[in-house]
């Protein structure tokens, strides 16, 4: 473990020490609605913990290269959007796994229209955007994001590439 991450854990320790001294009845009610939220996302979690691990143990960073390396060009870029669209995956995770995908080989455009994609386009949950929100802003709200998403890749890759 590293110094950061060790000093984290003492102020996450710290301040609910603080916090159970201050308001016990509170805290507890807090530690019970974090379990809870845990438990919620725990299959998801493991769902998706499974698929990048088999991901990278079976795709060599070669095959990672080819298919979202920087040579994948436009086509890459596309995949890499049409993946993030569709899938649901909570930032906590995709950001470890586009670190992840980054050192095996895949291309920072396409790396970035992925992240971006999948944080600000959703096919999954379409249906609930159009039920709150409304057709018309549901799909202009996500082919707009769609479409920003590859202008931040653009972007990514002028100034890292």
């Amino acid at each position: 473990m590293d110094v950061s991450t060790i000093i984290l854990y003492v102020v996450t320790v710290v301040l609910l020490l603080l916090s159970f001294w201050k308001d016990r009845k509170k805290t507890l009610t807090a530690l019970k609605k974090g379990r809870k939220a845990f438990e919620n996302i725990m299959p998801q979690f493991l769902v998706i913990l499974i698929f990048i691990g088999l991901m990278l143990a079976v795709l060599t960073p070669e095959q990672i290269s080819s298919v979202l390396g920087s040579q994948s060009g436009w086509l890459g870029m596309l995949l890499a959007s049409l993946i993030g669209s569709i899938t649901l995956i909570p930032g906590f995770i995709a950001f470890p796994l586009a670190s992840a995908l980054l050192k095996n080989g895949a291309g920072f455009m396409q790396i970035a229209v992925f992240v971006s994609t999948l944080m600000m386009v959703g096919i999954v949950t379409l249906p609930l955007e159009i039920k709150t929100f409304g057709r018309k802003a549901a799909v202009t709200r996500n082919l707009l994001a769609y479409v920003f998403s590859f202008g931040v890749a653009i972007v990514i890759g002028v100034v890292l590439g």
